[in-house]
Protein backbone atom coordinates (compact mmCIF):
# COMPACT_ATOMS: atom_id res chain seq x y z
CA UNK A 1 0.00 0.00 0.00
CA UNK A 2 3.10 2.43 0.83
CA UNK A 3 4.27 2.01 -3.00
CA UNK A 4 1.06 3.25 -3.88
CA UNK A 5 0.71 6.58 -1.77
CA UNK A 6 2.99 8.36 -4.55
CA UNK A 7 0.57 8.12 -7.34
CA UNK A 8 -2.18 8.48 -5.32
CA UNK A 9 -0.29 11.60 -4.53
CA UNK A 10 -0.51 12.38 -8.16
CA UNK A 11 -3.35 11.85 -8.90
CA UNK A 12 -5.10 13.62 -6.63
CA UNK A 13 -2.35 16.35 -7.50
CA UNK A 14 -3.57 16.22 -10.84
CA UNK A 15 -7.34 16.32 -10.09
CA UNK A 16 -6.84 19.62 -7.71
CA UNK A 17 -5.19 20.51 -10.79
CA UNK A 18 -7.76 20.13 -13.41
CA UNK A 19 -10.48 21.37 -10.80
CA UNK A 20 -8.55 24.72 -10.50
CA UNK A 21 -8.09 24.77 -14.52
CA UNK A 22 -11.71 24.58 -14.94
CA UNK A 23 -12.62 27.02 -12.45
CA UNK A 24 -10.18 28.98 -14.02
CA UNK A 25 -11.52 28.48 -17.15
CA UNK A 26 -15.03 29.34 -15.91
CA UNK A 27 -13.82 32.22 -14.60
CA UNK A 28 -12.22 34.01 -17.73
CA UNK A 29 -15.59 32.39 -19.98
CA UNK A 30 -18.09 34.38 -17.39
CA UNK A 31 -15.85 37.39 -17.86
CA UNK A 32 -15.53 37.80 -21.34
CA UNK A 33 -19.63 36.47 -21.17
CA UNK A 34 -20.19 39.59 -19.38
CA UNK A 35 -18.11 41.97 -21.41
CA UNK A 36 -20.17 40.30 -24.35
CA UNK A 37 -23.54 41.12 -22.27
CA UNK A 38 -22.09 44.84 -21.22
CA UNK A 39 -21.53 45.07 -25.35
CA UNK A 40 -25.04 43.95 -26.11
CA UNK A 41 -26.56 45.53 -24.42
CA UNK A 42 -25.18 49.04 -25.26
CA UNK A 43 -25.37 48.75 -28.49
CA UNK A 44 -29.53 48.23 -27.97
CA UNK A 45 -30.73 45.20 -29.86
CA UNK A 46 -33.19 42.81 -27.23
CA UNK A 47 -31.42 39.63 -28.84
CA UNK A 48 -27.44 40.73 -28.83
CA UNK A 49 -27.02 40.79 -25.00
CA UNK A 50 -27.80 37.04 -25.36
CA UNK A 51 -25.50 36.64 -28.36
CA UNK A 52 -22.51 38.71 -27.51
CA UNK A 53 -22.69 37.17 -24.06
CA UNK A 54 -22.53 33.21 -25.46
CA UNK A 55 -20.25 34.24 -28.01
CA UNK A 56 -17.84 35.93 -25.45
CA UNK A 57 -18.14 32.72 -23.12
CA UNK A 58 -16.96 30.48 -25.68
CA UNK A 59 -14.02 32.44 -26.80
CA UNK A 60 -12.92 32.52 -22.83
CA UNK A 61 -13.16 29.22 -22.68
CA UNK A 62 -11.55 28.31 -25.56
CA UNK A 63 -8.39 30.82 -24.40
CA UNK A 64 -8.86 29.53 -21.26
CA UNK A 65 -7.83 26.00 -23.01
CA UNK A 66 -4.98 26.96 -24.65
CA UNK A 67 -3.74 28.68 -21.89
CA UNK A 68 -3.80 25.72 -19.35
CA UNK A 69 -2.51 23.11 -21.68
CA UNK A 70 0.21 25.50 -22.12
CA UNK A 71 0.92 26.10 -18.51
CA UNK A 72 0.14 22.65 -17.01
CA UNK A 73 0.40 20.20 -19.71
CA UNK A 74 -3.00 18.91 -18.84
CA UNK A 75 -4.82 15.79 -20.63
CA UNK A 76 -6.40 17.21 -23.49
CA UNK A 77 -9.23 15.28 -23.58
CA UNK A 78 -9.99 15.73 -20.31
CA UNK A 79 -9.55 19.32 -20.20
CA UNK A 80 -11.08 19.70 -23.00
CA UNK A 81 -14.33 17.82 -21.38
CA UNK A 82 -14.15 19.84 -18.36
CA UNK A 83 -13.95 22.79 -20.21
CA UNK A 84 -16.90 21.74 -22.37
CA UNK A 85 -18.63 20.93 -19.12
CA UNK A 86 -17.58 24.85 -17.81
CA UNK A 87 -18.31 26.40 -21.39
CA UNK A 88 -21.76 25.16 -21.29
CA UNK A 89 -22.61 26.35 -17.65
CA UNK A 90 -21.32 30.09 -17.93
CA UNK A 91 -23.14 30.42 -21.46
CA UNK A 92 -26.59 28.78 -19.48
CA UNK A 93 -25.91 31.61 -16.54
CA UNK A 94 -24.83 34.58 -18.95
CA UNK A 95 -27.83 33.47 -21.14
CA UNK A 96 -30.56 33.61 -18.24
CA UNK A 97 -28.82 36.61 -17.73
CA UNK A 98 -29.16 38.38 -20.85
CA UNK A 99 -32.53 36.97 -21.41
CA UNK A 100 -34.09 38.61 -17.73
CA UNK A 101 -32.00 41.81 -18.68
CA UNK A 102 -33.66 41.99 -21.58
CA UNK A 103 -37.24 40.59 -20.72
CA UNK A 104 -37.17 43.26 -17.70
CA UNK A 105 -38.40 46.15 -20.07
CA UNK A 106 -42.15 47.12 -20.09
CA UNK A 107 -43.67 49.08 -23.04
CA UNK A 108 -47.16 49.25 -23.91
CA UNK A 109 -46.62 51.35 -27.27
CA UNK A 110 -48.50 49.54 -30.60
CA UNK A 111 -50.14 47.65 -27.48
CA UNK A 112 -53.27 49.99 -26.38
CA UNK A 113 -55.96 51.14 -28.49
CA UNK A 114 -56.48 54.62 -27.66
CA UNK A 115 -60.26 54.86 -28.12
CA UNK A 116 -62.10 55.54 -24.83
CA UNK A 117 -62.97 59.24 -24.00
CA UNK A 118 -61.04 60.39 -20.83
CA UNK A 119 -62.64 59.71 -17.18
CA UNK A 120 -62.89 63.90 -15.48
CA UNK A 121 -63.70 63.24 -11.89
CA UNK A 122 -66.45 65.44 -11.17
CA UNK A 123 -66.19 68.47 -9.28
CA UNK A 124 -67.22 67.75 -5.21
CA UNK A 125 -69.70 70.43 -4.12
CA UNK A 126 -69.44 71.93 -0.61
CA UNK A 127 -72.19 72.62 1.62
CA UNK A 128 -71.74 75.98 3.44
CA UNK A 129 -72.68 75.41 7.35
CA UNK A 130 -73.44 78.33 9.96
CA UNK A 131 -70.07 79.03 10.86
CA UNK A 132 -69.37 80.03 7.19
CA UNK A 133 -67.07 76.74 6.50
CA UNK A 134 -66.85 75.07 3.26
CA UNK A 135 -68.20 71.58 4.13
CA UNK A 136 -66.76 68.41 1.35
CA UNK A 137 -68.51 65.06 2.66
CA UNK A 138 -66.20 61.85 1.47
CA UNK A 139 -67.02 58.33 1.91
CA UNK A 140 -64.52 55.67 1.18
CA UNK A 141 -66.63 52.70 -0.49
CA UNK A 142 -65.63 49.01 -1.76
CA UNK A 143 -67.22 48.45 -5.52
CA UNK A 144 -66.00 46.34 -8.60
CA UNK A 145 -64.77 48.53 -11.42
CA UNK A 146 -64.27 47.87 -15.32
CA UNK A 147 -60.62 49.17 -15.45
CA UNK A 148 -60.05 47.18 -17.93
CA UNK A 149 -62.30 46.59 -21.31
CA UNK A 150 -64.68 43.86 -20.23
CA UNK A 151 -62.76 42.88 -16.98
CA UNK A 152 -64.71 44.13 -13.39
CA UNK A 153 -61.68 44.80 -10.98
CA UNK A 154 -62.43 44.83 -7.01
CA UNK A 155 -61.47 48.65 -5.95
CA UNK A 156 -61.92 51.17 -3.72
CA UNK A 157 -63.07 55.02 -4.17
CA UNK A 158 -64.20 58.11 -2.03
CA UNK A 159 -67.52 58.97 -2.75
CA UNK A 160 -67.82 56.18 -6.26
CA UNK A 161 -65.86 53.12 -7.03
CA UNK A 162 -62.53 54.59 -8.26
CA UNK A 163 -60.50 57.59 -7.14
CA UNK A 164 -62.57 60.35 -6.14
CA UNK A 165 -64.00 63.84 -7.30
CA UNK A 166 -61.86 66.61 -6.85
CA UNK A 167 -61.91 69.43 -4.09
CA UNK A 168 -61.41 73.03 -5.03
CA UNK A 169 -60.82 75.42 -2.48
CA UNK A 170 -60.13 79.25 -2.50
CA UNK A 171 -57.21 80.65 -0.18
CA UNK A 172 -58.74 82.10 2.78
CA UNK A 173 -61.59 79.36 2.92
CA UNK A 174 -62.17 77.70 5.99
CA UNK A 175 -62.69 74.26 5.50
CA UNK A 176 -64.34 70.78 6.99
CA UNK A 177 -63.57 67.80 5.32
CA UNK A 178 -66.30 65.46 6.80
CA UNK A 179 -64.28 61.64 5.37
CA UNK A 180 -66.87 58.63 6.63
CA UNK A 181 -64.68 55.17 6.23
CA UNK A 182 -67.54 53.45 4.71
CA UNK A 183 -65.21 49.70 3.80
CA UNK A 184 -64.48 46.85 6.02
CA UNK A 185 -60.86 48.50 7.19
CA UNK A 186 -59.20 51.06 9.08
CA UNK A 187 -57.90 53.68 7.15
CA UNK A 188 -56.73 57.42 6.95
CA UNK A 189 -56.86 60.20 4.64
CA UNK A 190 -53.92 62.45 4.26
CA UNK A 191 -53.79 65.99 2.50
CA UNK A 192 -50.67 65.57 0.31
CA UNK A 193 -49.14 69.34 0.67
CA UNK A 194 -51.50 70.92 2.38
CA UNK A 195 -50.12 73.20 5.43
CA UNK A 196 -51.76 72.39 8.42
CA UNK A 197 -51.95 71.21 12.03
CA UNK A 198 -50.82 67.99 12.65
CA UNK A 199 -53.85 66.78 13.66
CA UNK A 200 -55.60 67.76 10.84
CA UNK A 201 -52.93 66.09 8.56
CA UNK A 202 -54.48 62.51 7.93
CA UNK A 203 -51.32 60.74 8.98
CA UNK A 204 -50.93 57.17 10.67
CA UNK A 205 -51.94 58.35 13.65
CA UNK A 206 -55.49 59.57 12.43
CA UNK A 207 -57.24 56.58 11.88
CA UNK A 208 -60.53 56.49 10.82
CA UNK A 209 -62.23 53.06 11.96
CA UNK A 210 -64.86 51.55 9.95
CA UNK A 211 -68.08 52.85 10.29
CA UNK A 212 -66.54 55.85 11.79
CA UNK A 213 -66.13 59.20 10.37
CA UNK A 214 -63.32 62.26 10.69
CA UNK A 215 -63.81 65.18 10.67
CA UNK A 216 -60.53 67.64 10.21
CA UNK A 217 -60.92 71.63 9.79
CA UNK A 218 -58.62 74.36 9.26
CA UNK A 219 -58.57 77.61 7.40
CA UNK A 220 -56.54 77.65 3.73
CA UNK A 221 -53.44 79.90 3.91
CA UNK A 222 -51.04 78.91 1.31
CA UNK A 223 -50.38 80.07 -2.83
CA UNK A 224 -52.60 78.24 -5.72
CA UNK A 225 -51.51 74.92 -6.26
CA UNK A 226 -52.66 71.38 -7.37
CA UNK A 227 -52.06 69.17 -3.85
CA UNK A 228 -53.96 65.80 -3.92
CA UNK A 229 -55.46 63.30 -1.07
CA UNK A 230 -54.93 59.25 -0.61
CA UNK A 231 -54.96 56.92 2.18
CA UNK A 232 -51.87 56.62 5.14
CA UNK A 233 -52.09 54.11 6.96
CA UNK A 234 -48.53 52.59 8.40
CA UNK A 235 -47.75 49.39 7.01
CA UNK A 236 -51.05 49.28 4.64
CA UNK A 237 -50.51 52.46 2.27
CA UNK A 238 -49.34 51.05 -0.58
CA UNK A 239 -52.01 48.52 -1.11
CA UNK A 240 -54.90 51.06 -0.32
CA UNK A 241 -53.46 53.69 -2.66
CA UNK A 242 -53.35 50.77 -5.17
CA UNK A 243 -56.89 49.95 -4.81
CA UNK A 244 -57.32 53.29 -6.10
CA UNK A 245 -58.39 55.90 -3.49
CA UNK A 246 -56.58 58.98 -4.93
CA UNK A 247 -58.05 62.73 -5.89
CA UNK A 248 -57.22 66.33 -6.71
CA UNK A 249 -57.29 69.32 -4.25
CA UNK A 250 -56.96 72.39 -5.81
CA UNK A 251 -56.04 75.61 -4.21
CA UNK A 252 -56.82 78.68 -5.99
CA UNK A 253 -56.15 82.53 -5.18
CA UNK A 254 -56.21 86.01 -6.70
CA UNK A 255 -52.74 86.12 -7.67
CA UNK A 256 -53.60 82.96 -10.30
CA UNK A 257 -57.19 84.07 -11.06
CA UNK A 258 -55.83 87.37 -12.75
CA UNK A 259 -53.40 85.42 -15.09
CA UNK A 260 -55.91 84.81 -17.22
CA UNK A 261 -54.70 81.05 -17.21
CA UNK A 262 -56.95 78.05 -18.82
CA UNK A 263 -59.03 77.45 -15.70
CA UNK A 264 -62.56 75.93 -16.65
CA UNK A 265 -62.07 72.85 -15.34
CA UNK A 266 -63.10 69.50 -17.23
CA UNK A 267 -62.38 72.19 -20.68
CA UNK A 268 -59.27 73.33 -20.72
CA UNK A 269 -58.29 72.91 -17.53
CA UNK A 270 -57.71 69.09 -16.63
CA UNK A 271 -56.91 66.72 -13.81
CA UNK A 272 -54.43 64.07 -15.31
CA UNK A 273 -53.89 61.31 -12.73
CA UNK A 274 -51.63 58.92 -13.93
CA UNK A 275 -50.92 55.13 -12.32
CA UNK A 276 -49.70 51.89 -13.41
CA UNK A 277 -51.03 48.98 -12.52
CA UNK A 278 -50.89 45.25 -13.35
CA UNK A 279 -53.33 42.45 -12.92
CA UNK A 280 -54.13 38.76 -12.79
CA UNK A 281 -56.31 37.16 -15.50
CA UNK A 282 -59.46 37.26 -13.79
CA UNK A 283 -59.30 41.09 -12.87
CA UNK A 284 -57.82 41.06 -9.70
CA UNK A 285 -55.06 43.58 -8.76
CA UNK A 286 -52.05 42.20 -9.32
CA UNK A 287 -49.88 43.13 -6.58
CA UNK A 288 -46.37 41.33 -7.11
CA UNK A 289 -43.30 42.81 -7.68
CA UNK A 290 -40.93 42.49 -10.48
CA UNK A 291 -37.75 40.16 -9.77
CA UNK A 292 -34.85 42.27 -8.52
CA UNK A 293 -36.37 45.41 -8.39
CA UNK A 294 -35.71 47.14 -5.59
CA UNK A 295 -39.13 49.57 -5.83
CA UNK A 296 -42.33 47.45 -5.53
CA UNK A 297 -44.79 47.55 -8.17
CA UNK A 298 -44.57 48.22 -11.19
CA UNK A 299 -47.51 47.80 -13.60
CA UNK A 300 -47.28 47.33 -17.52
CA UNK A 301 -50.80 48.58 -17.96
CA UNK A 302 -51.50 52.86 -17.42
CA UNK A 303 -54.75 54.33 -16.59
CA UNK A 304 -55.34 58.41 -16.35
CA UNK A 305 -57.97 59.24 -14.51
CA UNK A 306 -58.86 55.22 -14.29
CA UNK A 307 -59.44 55.28 -18.36
CA UNK A 308 -57.52 52.57 -20.32
CA UNK A 309 -56.23 54.15 -23.35
CA UNK A 310 -57.66 57.57 -22.62
CA UNK A 311 -58.35 60.57 -25.40
CA UNK A 312 -58.91 63.91 -24.54
CA UNK A 313 -61.12 65.80 -26.76
CA UNK A 314 -59.35 69.26 -27.03
CA UNK A 315 -61.35 72.04 -28.20
CA UNK A 316 -59.48 75.34 -26.95
CA UNK A 317 -55.81 76.24 -28.48
CA UNK A 318 -53.95 75.56 -24.76
CA UNK A 319 -54.68 72.87 -22.52
CA UNK A 320 -54.01 73.04 -18.90
CA UNK A 321 -52.90 69.45 -17.78
CA UNK A 322 -52.63 69.16 -14.09
CA UNK A 323 -50.38 65.78 -14.32
CA UNK A 324 -50.24 64.25 -10.93
CA UNK A 325 -48.02 60.59 -10.59
CA UNK A 326 -50.43 59.11 -8.26
CA UNK A 327 -48.57 55.44 -8.80
CA UNK A 328 -46.58 53.34 -6.10
CA UNK A 329 -43.50 53.37 -7.72
CA UNK A 330 -43.22 54.08 -11.13
CA UNK A 331 -41.26 57.29 -12.36
CA UNK A 332 -42.94 58.79 -15.67
CA UNK A 333 -40.12 61.11 -18.19
CA UNK A 334 -43.53 62.67 -19.60
CA UNK A 335 -43.73 64.77 -23.14
CA UNK A 336 -44.59 63.83 -26.76
CA UNK A 337 -43.90 61.82 -29.39
CA UNK A 338 -43.25 64.89 -31.75
CA UNK A 339 -41.35 66.62 -29.10
CA UNK A 340 -43.45 69.34 -29.18
CA UNK A 341 -42.53 72.11 -26.40
CA UNK A 342 -45.11 72.72 -24.01
CA UNK A 343 -44.89 75.14 -20.94
CA UNK A 344 -44.55 73.79 -17.64
CA UNK A 345 -46.32 76.90 -15.26
CA UNK A 346 -46.53 74.93 -11.94
CA UNK A 347 -45.02 72.28 -9.52
CA UNK A 348 -45.90 70.75 -6.22
CA UNK A 349 -46.98 73.49 -4.25
CA UNK A 350 -47.64 76.80 -6.80
CA UNK A 351 -46.90 78.32 -9.94
CA UNK A 352 -43.54 79.12 -11.24
CA UNK A 353 -41.92 82.39 -11.44
CA UNK A 354 -42.43 82.12 -14.98
CA UNK A 355 -43.71 79.58 -18.15
CA UNK A 356 -40.19 77.06 -18.53
CA UNK A 357 -40.46 75.22 -22.12
CA UNK A 358 -39.52 71.89 -22.08
CA UNK A 359 -40.03 68.90 -24.61
CA UNK A 360 -40.10 66.25 -21.09
CA UNK A 361 -41.26 66.53 -16.73
CA UNK A 362 -40.24 64.12 -14.81
CA UNK A 363 -42.73 62.61 -11.78
CA UNK A 364 -41.66 60.34 -9.15
CA UNK A 365 -44.69 59.31 -7.12
CA UNK A 366 -46.40 61.76 -5.73
CA UNK A 367 -44.65 64.65 -7.46
CA UNK A 368 -47.66 67.11 -9.39
CA UNK A 369 -46.24 69.45 -12.57
CA UNK A 370 -49.19 71.67 -14.21
CA UNK A 371 -48.42 71.54 -18.19
CA UNK A 372 -49.88 73.96 -20.99
CA UNK A 373 -50.23 72.13 -24.56
CA UNK A 374 -50.28 74.21 -27.74
CA UNK A 375 -52.79 72.20 -30.08
CA UNK A 376 -53.81 72.86 -33.75
CA UNK A 377 -57.33 72.30 -35.21
CA UNK A 378 -57.65 68.87 -36.56
CA UNK A 379 -54.15 67.34 -35.31
CA UNK A 380 -53.87 64.62 -32.56
CA UNK A 381 -50.94 64.25 -30.24
CA UNK A 382 -49.79 61.61 -28.16
CA UNK A 383 -47.84 61.77 -24.33
CA UNK A 384 -45.63 59.06 -24.15
CA UNK A 385 -43.76 58.70 -20.72
CA UNK A 386 -40.15 57.86 -22.21
CA UNK A 387 -36.97 56.46 -20.18
CA UNK A 388 -36.64 58.17 -16.42
CA UNK A 389 -33.36 59.23 -15.03
CA UNK A 390 -32.85 57.07 -12.20
CA UNK A 391 -29.24 57.52 -11.68
CA UNK A 392 -28.51 53.72 -11.13
CA UNK A 393 -26.53 51.70 -12.78
CA UNK A 394 -27.38 50.14 -16.43
CA UNK A 395 -29.00 46.53 -14.73
CA UNK A 396 -30.95 48.65 -11.73
CA UNK A 397 -32.33 51.04 -14.02
CA UNK A 398 -33.61 48.77 -16.27
CA UNK A 399 -35.66 46.30 -13.05
CA UNK A 400 -36.47 49.68 -11.45
CA UNK A 401 -38.35 51.04 -14.65
CA UNK A 402 -36.00 53.52 -15.99
CA UNK A 403 -36.16 51.91 -19.35
CA UNK A 404 -39.97 51.23 -19.56
CA UNK A 405 -41.57 53.21 -22.15
CA UNK A 406 -45.46 54.05 -22.21
CA UNK A 407 -48.16 55.79 -24.35
CA UNK A 408 -50.61 57.97 -21.58
CA UNK A 409 -52.68 59.76 -23.03
CA UNK A 410 -54.05 60.98 -26.69
CA UNK A 411 -55.20 64.75 -27.27
CA UNK A 412 -57.65 64.78 -30.39
CA UNK A 413 -58.03 68.71 -31.27
CA UNK A 414 -61.03 69.43 -32.78
CA UNK A 415 -61.06 71.01 -36.04
CA UNK A 416 -62.37 74.38 -34.65
CA UNK A 417 -60.65 75.85 -31.71
CA UNK A 418 -61.72 78.60 -29.23
CA UNK A 419 -58.71 81.09 -29.27
CA UNK A 420 -57.05 80.88 -25.67
CA UNK A 421 -55.17 83.57 -24.21
CA UNK A 422 -51.33 83.84 -24.35
CA UNK A 423 -49.53 82.34 -21.98
CA UNK A 424 -48.36 85.60 -19.51
CA UNK A 425 -44.18 85.89 -19.90
CA UNK A 426 -44.43 85.92 -16.05
CA UNK A 427 -46.64 84.22 -13.91
CA UNK A 428 -45.81 85.04 -9.72
CA UNK A 429 -43.29 86.65 -8.12
CA UNK A 430 -42.17 83.66 -5.71
CA UNK A 431 -42.01 84.17 -1.83
CA UNK A 432 -38.51 83.14 -1.20
CA UNK A 433 -36.08 81.54 1.81
CA UNK A 434 -33.36 83.49 2.87
CA UNK A 435 -30.75 80.86 3.56
CA UNK A 436 -29.12 83.05 6.25
CA UNK A 437 -32.48 82.98 8.27
CA UNK A 438 -32.37 79.24 8.86
CA UNK A 439 -31.59 78.52 12.59
CA UNK A 440 -30.55 74.76 11.69
CA UNK A 441 -29.37 72.22 9.36
CA UNK A 442 -30.23 68.92 9.79
CA UNK A 443 -29.49 65.32 7.55
CA UNK A 444 -31.89 62.90 6.56
CA UNK A 445 -30.39 59.42 4.07
CA UNK A 446 -32.74 57.48 2.86
CA UNK A 447 -30.69 54.09 2.74
CA UNK A 448 -31.88 50.80 0.86
CA UNK A 449 -35.30 50.45 1.25
CA UNK A 450 -36.71 50.27 5.10
CA UNK A 451 -34.48 53.66 6.81
CA UNK A 452 -34.14 57.54 7.47
CA UNK A 453 -30.69 57.83 9.11
CA UNK A 454 -30.28 54.06 9.87
CA UNK A 455 -33.84 53.77 11.82
CA UNK A 456 -37.26 52.15 10.48
CA UNK A 457 -40.22 53.63 11.65
CA UNK A 458 -41.42 53.51 14.94
CA UNK A 459 -45.05 54.99 15.37
CA UNK A 460 -43.73 55.45 19.42
CA UNK A 461 -40.07 57.40 18.77
CA UNK A 462 -39.99 61.39 17.48
CA UNK A 463 -37.09 61.51 15.18
CA UNK A 464 -37.25 65.45 15.27
CA UNK A 465 -38.41 68.42 17.39
CA UNK A 466 -38.74 71.83 15.08
CA UNK A 467 -39.21 74.91 16.47
CA UNK A 468 -42.63 76.85 15.25
CA UNK A 469 -42.05 79.79 13.17
CA UNK A 470 -38.43 78.80 12.16
CA UNK A 471 -36.75 78.54 9.02
CA UNK A 472 -34.46 75.12 8.57
CA UNK A 473 -32.25 73.45 6.24
CA UNK A 474 -32.52 69.92 5.29
CA UNK A 475 -29.72 68.04 3.62
CA UNK A 476 -31.95 64.88 2.19
CA UNK A 477 -29.32 61.90 0.50
CA UNK A 478 -30.23 58.71 -1.09
CA UNK A 479 -28.36 55.62 -1.21
CA UNK A 480 -28.87 52.32 -2.12
CA UNK A 481 -31.57 53.26 -5.16
CA UNK A 482 -34.27 56.14 -6.25
CA UNK A 483 -36.46 57.48 -3.85
CA UNK A 484 -38.98 60.46 -3.28
CA UNK A 485 -38.42 62.77 -0.15
CA UNK A 486 -41.64 64.23 1.05
CA UNK A 487 -42.53 66.09 4.57
CA UNK A 488 -44.93 66.67 5.55
CA UNK A 489 -46.83 69.62 6.61
CA UNK A 490 -44.90 72.45 5.37
CA UNK A 491 -43.30 73.53 1.48
CA UNK A 492 -39.98 73.53 0.13
CA UNK A 493 -37.34 75.13 -1.77
CA UNK A 494 -34.21 73.11 -3.35
CA UNK A 495 -31.34 75.63 -2.82
CA UNK A 496 -28.64 73.35 -4.65
CA UNK A 497 -28.02 69.71 -5.64
CA UNK A 498 -24.46 69.22 -4.71
CA UNK A 499 -23.64 72.38 -4.43
CA UNK A 500 -25.48 72.82 -7.90
CA UNK A 501 -28.06 75.47 -8.24
CA UNK A 502 -31.33 73.65 -9.49
CA UNK A 503 -32.67 72.81 -13.23
CA UNK A 504 -35.77 75.48 -13.83
CA UNK A 505 -38.48 72.67 -13.46
CA UNK A 506 -36.92 72.23 -9.61
CA UNK A 507 -36.78 75.79 -9.09
CA UNK A 508 -40.67 76.73 -7.37
CA UNK A 509 -42.13 75.47 -4.15
CA UNK A 510 -42.35 72.21 -4.33
CA UNK A 511 -43.17 69.28 -1.19
CA UNK A 512 -41.82 65.78 -2.68
CA UNK A 513 -38.88 65.87 -4.75
CA UNK A 514 -37.03 63.08 -6.55
CA UNK A 515 -33.84 61.33 -5.25
CA UNK A 516 -30.88 60.51 -7.55
CA UNK A 517 -28.67 58.01 -5.79
CA UNK A 518 -25.43 59.67 -4.51
CA UNK A 519 -26.22 63.23 -4.81
CA UNK A 520 -27.28 65.62 -2.04
CA UNK A 521 -30.44 67.84 -2.07
CA UNK A 522 -30.23 70.98 0.29
CA UNK A 523 -33.86 72.02 1.07
CA UNK A 524 -35.21 74.86 2.92
CA UNK A 525 -38.64 75.18 4.54
CA UNK A 526 -40.32 77.04 7.22
CA UNK A 527 -42.49 75.56 9.71
CA UNK A 528 -46.08 77.79 10.68
CA UNK A 529 -47.92 74.96 12.49
CA UNK A 530 -48.62 72.91 15.43
CA UNK A 531 -47.95 69.25 15.20
CA UNK A 532 -47.53 67.50 19.16
CA UNK A 533 -46.48 63.81 20.09
CA UNK A 534 -49.76 62.77 19.86
CA UNK A 535 -50.39 63.93 16.05
CA UNK A 536 -46.69 64.47 14.55
CA UNK A 537 -46.09 65.06 11.37
CA UNK A 538 -44.29 62.58 8.67
CA UNK A 539 -40.96 62.54 6.71
CA UNK A 540 -40.55 59.72 4.50
CA UNK A 541 -40.05 58.25 0.93
CA UNK A 542 -43.10 57.98 -1.53
CA UNK A 543 -42.18 55.18 -3.22
CA UNK A 544 -44.92 53.54 -1.18
CA UNK A 545 -43.24 49.99 -0.63
CA UNK A 546 -40.48 51.87 0.92
CA UNK A 547 -42.66 53.93 3.00
CA UNK A 548 -44.30 50.49 3.96
CA UNK A 549 -40.92 49.24 4.76
CA UNK A 550 -40.45 51.28 7.42
CA UNK A 551 -38.75 54.58 5.28
CA UNK A 552 -40.23 56.76 7.58
CA UNK A 553 -39.47 59.31 10.49
CA UNK A 554 -41.68 61.56 12.28
CA UNK A 555 -41.44 65.09 13.58
CA UNK A 556 -42.67 67.73 15.94
CA UNK A 557 -43.26 71.80 15.86
CA UNK A 558 -43.95 73.56 18.73
CA UNK A 559 -42.65 76.32 20.79
CA UNK A 560 -39.13 77.00 21.74
CA UNK A 561 -37.55 74.71 24.59
CA UNK A 562 -39.22 71.72 23.71
CA UNK A 563 -36.45 70.49 21.61
CA UNK A 564 -35.56 67.04 22.67
CA UNK A 565 -38.61 66.05 23.38
CA UNK A 566 -40.19 62.47 22.59
CA UNK A 567 -42.81 60.29 23.37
Amino acid sequence: MATNAPDARNRRSRGARIAAATLGAMALAAMTGAIGLVGGVALGATWLPFVFAASGAVVGAVAGRGLLLWRWRLPARLLTAGLVLATVSTVAVVGVGAWFYTNARITNVGKVEFTQPLAIPPLLEPTTDENGRKVFDLRFQAANTELLPGTRTPTWGLNGSYLAPTVRAERGDEVAMNVTNGVDETTTLHWHGMHLPGIMDGGPHQMIEPGESWEPTWTIDQPAATLWFHPHLHNETAEQVYRGVAGMFIIEDERTAALDLPDTYGVDDIPVIVQDKQFHGDGRLDTGTRPASTVGILGDEILVNGTHGPVLEATTTLVRLRLLNASNARVYDLGFTDDRHFSIIATDAGLLPEPVSTTRVQLSPGERAEAVVQVEPGERAMMRSFGADLGLDFFNDRVNGADDTFDILRIDAAEQLDESSPLPGELVELDRLDAGDATRTRSFRLSGSSNINGQSMDMSRIDETVTIDTTEIWEVEAGGGPHSFHPHGTSFLILDIDEDRPPPLLRGWKDTVLLRSGHTYRIIARFEHVADPTAPYMFHCHILEHEDNGMMGQFVVGPPGDEGRNR
